[in-house]
């Protein structure tokens, strides 16, 4: 059956994705014509799509647009008003829902692994995969009974991914995926794109995570004003499809065209870690986006936040942080510096957000938190905080300022902002109340902004928005002229906004790492293979860790070398630091001191790793 394509669409996309046995696909879904109406809003207006057998579809849209609509109703959970909807015989159809519908009374074993015995199921890779991948490990450490544990009193999060694993352990033709990187932090949505690769199901998956729909989906539909335009590739080849659609229909408003340009360049430029370019190039899209300069001036964005921020931003010295009575982080030295963009990883639990609480009270379990004078922090929360249900959208933005300073010369009135941020004139008066939860997270971003902070500490900023609003924020934060440290599972969002990254790694240190977010999977791969290796026969039960007394003579010496070569880095690095505030002014000079200061750090991250090499006897 031949694919019907929607209309209109960015690129043909009535060829199959892939043969199977020498046959051409099947589709394994049809929606033809298909409206559906709720109120007085069209969600859907005459949609006629198709989903082959080895397409791997990611959705993407605006909050609101009718993405999960969309889905709910190609899995016949919502009945179509007029048009049809038809599968194909006896297909195996998974879907996970934003909501779960799992037996609180039950235990996790028995919602995921049902009546098989311990054997049957622990023989099976699939299994052993996912339980691994989602919750670290078979005895799913973190739940108080492993996998007797009863799904009542676990949180959303541990909901959602006990739904996923159920899911992805049963055989299906076709998975229907609402939002699966909810809850999931990088490491976990790295093992959901891989196995999602390697399965023979077919895909529909709602994310606004844009590099798993970049490393995971061959087709992207675009649900926008009722209507879902096609698209071959991932998401890179998306975005070069769109502009050059816009570009020739020259319909959609200019502050939108300039976004998607701005995007379209960093993406054609090559983004940090990305793995492969696009398999296609528009020739016309190269010519969009030709005079569109860097994302940002680092030098220029330096010597705007010297000049708002001073010498000191944040200063650690010899910092512990707990929570309760766990020991997060111990003896941390670290600095924020004027301008510095820092992303922040690590597992789950590892004390990424108790850092920031602790740097924003200004105090700690133990050692000394030094906060700048001139410091203006604006903090966002992974909470939205609760606002007068009755204000109106820019009566609360108002509430904090009538216009706010980007810097370079540029000004924004509060309505402005909001219309940057999807607020347009008429949602401007919306009661606050009626609004969504994506909606409520921008608003909350938009007070912080409005506040003209030089300090911005933002934790999970990206849950509930889309993917236009991300790049709203990412283009704003682009300008922004001051110091950051961004929180976040969403690998696109850290990789674009930020300079650097660091990582919380579980064992009470904050590392630096050069090569951000994939230095920051091998390392975490590497001590799960660690971890994970079988004790030798011969060795004693309990043998303590060698000693560099107990190690060969050689060995001794390189630690000791290593040693110095510390010490000495450490000095340089205080004299850098030192002629940083001396040249606070000079933006010039201060990116060249940065510069070498990162390539200090690299150096001794490097010795460290061969120090603590040497010292394990390895």
């Amino acid at each position: 059956m031949p694919e019907p394509s929607s209309k209109p669409s960015g690129k043909p996309t009535g060829k199959p994705a892939a043969k199977a046995a020498g046959k051409p696909a099947r589709n394994l879904v049809n929606l033809e014509a298909v409206r559906k109406v709720f109120g007085t809003r069209t969600l859907l207006d005459g949609v006629s799509l198709g989903v082959g057998e080895h397409d791997r579809i990611g959705v993407v849209g605006r909050n609101g647009d009718g993405k999960t609509t969309l889905i709910r109703v190609l899995a016949r959970l919502e009945p179509a008003d007029d048009g049809r909807v038809t599968h194909l015989g006896g297909l195996r159809l998974g879907l996970l829902a934003q909501h779960d519908a799992l037996d609180p009374a039950a235990t996790v074993r028995q919602e995921v692994i049902g009546d098989l015995a311990d054997h049957e199921w622990a023989g099976e890779p699939r299994v052993r995969d996912v339980l691994t991948g989602l919750f670290g490990g078979l005895d799913l450490p973190g739940f108080p009974a492993g996998l007797d544990t009863v799904i009542g009193p676990l949180s959303g999060g541990e909901r959602r991914r006990i739904a996923l694993a159920k899911l992805l352990i049963a055989e299906q033709d076709l998975i229907v995926l609402d939002e699966p990187t909810n809850h999931l932090d990088v490491e976990g949505i790295a093992w959901l794109a891989e196995h999602l690769a390697a399965r023979r199901s077919a895909l529909v998956v709602v994310t606004h995570d844009r590099w798993f729909l970049d490393r995971v989906c061959t087709r992207m539909w675009d649900v926008q004003r009722g209507q879902v335009h096609a698209y071959d590739g991932g998401y890179s080849d998306y975005v070069f499809a769109r502009a050059e659609r816009e570009r020739i229909a020259a319909t959609e408003e200019s502050k939108r065209q300039n976004l998607m340009r701005k995007e379209l360049a960093w993406l054609r430029r090559g983004a940090p870690a990305r793995t492969s370019k696009p398999r296609f190039r528009i020739e016309a899209a190269n010519a969009l986006i030709a005079d569109v300069p860097e994302p940002r001036d680092g030098a220029e964005l330096m010597k705007f936040a010297s000049a708002r921020l001073g010498r000191t931003v944040y200063d650690l010295e010899d910092v512990t942080v707990r929570a309760g009575d766990r020991t997060l982080l111990s003896h941390l030295t670290w600095q924020l510096g004027p301008g510095d963009r820092i992303g922040l990883v690590g597992v789950n639990g590892a004390g990424k957000t108790s850092l920031l609480r602790a740097m924003a009270a200004g105090r700690a379990a133990a050692g000394t938190i030094t906060v700048g004078q001139t410091v203006r922090l604006a903090y966002l929360s992974q909470e939205v905080a609760e606002l007068d249900p009755e204000w109106r959208v820019l009566q609360a933005v108002e509430q904090v300022r009538g216009r706010v300073d980007l810097g370079g010369g540029r000004e924004m009135t509060a309505s402005q902002l909001c219309e940057r941020f999807g607020f347009g004139k008429e949602r401007q008066w919306t009661p606050v109340g009626d609004l969504s939860g994506g909606e409520r997270r921008r608003l909350q971003i938009l007070r912080l902004l409005m506040d003209e902070p030089n300090v911005l500490f933002l934790d999970e900023p990206t849950n509930d928005l889309d993917i236009e609003t991300l790049t709203q924020l990412e283009d704003l934060l682009d300008g922004w002229p001051g110091s950051m440290v961004v929180i976040s599972h969403d690998r696109f969002f850290v990789e674009r906004v930020t300079d650097r990254v660091f990582a919380l790694l579980g064992d009470g240190t904050l590392r630096m790492l050069p090569r951000g977010i994939d230095e920051y999977l091998e390392r975490r791969a590497a001590r799960r293979e660690a971890e994970a290796a079988p004790v030798p026969v011969a060795a004693a039960p309990a043998a303590p860790a060698a000693k560099p007394a107990q190690l060969s003579r050689a060995s001794q010496k390189e630690i000791q070398r290593i040693e110095r070569q510390l010490e000495r880095i450490g000095e340089k690095e205080a004299t850098l630091h030192g002629e940083m505030a001396e040249h606070a002014t000079d933006f010039q000079r201060m990116a060249e001191l940065d510069a070498q200061l990162r390539e200090l750090g690299g150096q001794r991250d490097e010795l460290e790793t061969r120090w603590l090499e040497l010292a394990e006897g390895t």
